[in-house]
Parts: C-alpha cells; sequence; structure tokens
C-alpha cells in the first residue's frame, strides 16, 4: 500500500516497436513480466499516443496525399511539406494561426494545437510516412480499460498521453487526448480552502497531470518506453473523457 499523498511512477520495459494490429493487451502483459510488476486496483495505465496511433492503424504513406490548393497555399507560407499540410487539414475543423514554420489548427476533437497531431517522429521510414492521432481516443481507452479488467480482474483507469505546447509559454508537457475510468477534470468549485473560503473557480486537470507526470518517464525523444504505471493517485470513482479538458470555443478569450 502506497503512503497517503506519495504516488510511484512505474515505466514497464520491454515494448518492442508497435505494428498495426498489435494487441495492446499482449504488449502490456509482457511489458508487466519483463518489469517484474502486477496491476493493483486503482492503478492508471499511461499508454503513449504513438502505440495506440500505431496499433489503430493511422500511419499514412505520404506519397499517397494529393495535397488541395489550400495546403498547398499554406505550405507556401509555412515553409511545411504540402502534403503533411494536407493531412493537417483533414484532421482539422479550423485553421487558428499561421506563420513560418508553425500551423495551430483546432483539431476535429477540439484541442487546439500544432500540426493536429501530424507527427514524423519515432515511426518507422518518418521521412515517408506520418502518423496521426487515434480516431477516437476516449473510446480507445474504454476498449483497453475493459480488456484489462476481463483479462486481470482489476480495476484500472487508462490515459492516452501525448505532447503538447501551450499559449504563451515554451515547451512541449504531456497532456490527456484520452481517458477512462477516472475523471478528467476535477470540479473543485464550493470546496473550502485552507482558510474555509469558498473556492469559486478552481478546476484541475486531473488528466493533464498524470499525463504530465508519466511524461517525466516516457521521455520525448527515443526513450523508447511508452507505458507507465501510476500508482498511489487514488483517483476519484467517476468515469471521464478527455473531452471534458477541451473549453468551449464560446468560452475561448483568446481566438
Amino acid at each position: 500500500m502506497e503512503p497517503a499523498g506519495s504516488i510511484s511512477l512505474l515505466a514497464l520495459a520491454g515494448v518492442p516497436l508497435v505494428q498495426r494490429g498489435d494487441d495492446l493487451v499482449d504488449l502490456l502483459a509482457a511489458a508487466l513480466r519483463t518489469s517484474g510488476q502486477a496491476l493493483r486496483h486503482g492503478d492508471v495505465l499511461v499508454v503513449a499516443q504513438k502505440i495506440v496511433s500505431k496499433s489503430e492503424g493511422r500511419r499514412v504513406r505520404l506519397a499517397d496525399v494529393v495535397p488541395s490548393p489550400r495546403a498547398i497555399e499554406l505550405a507556401s507560407l509555412t515553409g511545411k511539406d504540402a502534403r503533411l499540410v494536407e493531412l493537417v487539414l483533414s484532421e482539422s475543423s479550423e485553421v487558428v494561426r499561421h506563420a513560418r514554420d508553425v500551423l495551430i489548427v483546432e483539431h476535429r476533437l477540439g484541442f487546439v494545437m500544432a500540426n493536429a497531431g501530424v507527427d514524423q517522429s519515432n515511426i518507422e521510414d518518418g521521412d515517408q510516412w506520418a502518423l496521426l492521432l487515434p480516431v477516437d481516443p476516449d473510446e480507445s481507452c474504454r476498449r483497453l480499460r475493459a480488456c484489462i479488467q476481463e483479462r486481470w480482474d482489476v480495476d484500472v483507469a487508462v490515459v492516452i498521453n501525448d505532447s503538447h505546447g501551450r499559449a504563451f509559454r515554451n515547451g512541449v508537457v504531456g497532456v490527456s487526448i484520452g481517458a477512462a475510468g477516472l475523471p478528467a477534470l476535477l470540479d473543485l468549485r464550493g470546496e473550502p480552502d485552507l482558510f474555509g473560503r469558498q473556492l469559486r473557480i478552481t478546476q484541475v486537470g486531473h488528466a493533464d497531470e498524470i499525463a504530465a507526470a508519466a511524461s517525466l518517464v516516457m521521455g520525448q525523444a527515443g526513450d523508447g518506453v511508452p507505458m507507465v504505471l501510476c500508482r498511489g493517485l487514488r483517483p476519484p470513482s467517476r468515469d471521464g473523457s478527455a473531452r471534458e479538458l477541451v473549453r468551449r470555443k464560446q468560452m475561448d478569450l483568446f481566438r
């Protein structure tokens, strides 16, 4: 039992390069054996977006992409490959900002992010292929969680994390793009502070905090640690989703 107020982050070793159709539960089982770990009730499994996307076949060959006139125009303004820009547009509902080397969009899932998550890092033949985000990361988490419960009879939460930049701050951090088995957003409004005053606006991006913590163990480059167990969190039992973290456009003061 973890002490109250203490959490641990356990990197699961031995996860191979994931291919289309790979069963993430089988890969998790092998990683648990390699790492000498066993799942416990209340654990949170954080899975890197890339291995979810790869297993779900979200890899696209650039040679098969035909850029639209809009993609060609944006490519000339940003200096990006027009084929990549076309993939970004296909995954987006709105272009928010663009400049040289920068293309910020609203992803079809609601996230405002660079390049709609279209990425070429840490994939085989990255010059010729690109990887898209999962079609429905929350559903991916729900499926994985259900398969874990069926296989091991343990109740764990699942978070898919990705790396996002932030407005007004340099550097990327881990964020949750999918969640199941825990509330992604904790609403503390009405709760008392240390002096008994009621909190009025405080909401905590709970799944984002978990995703960022796991990113410290996963790394951002060639570390090869796509699965992390967070233990000792004791998350509230409400089953939420990463969609809770998306600010409604009418509440966005910066667009």
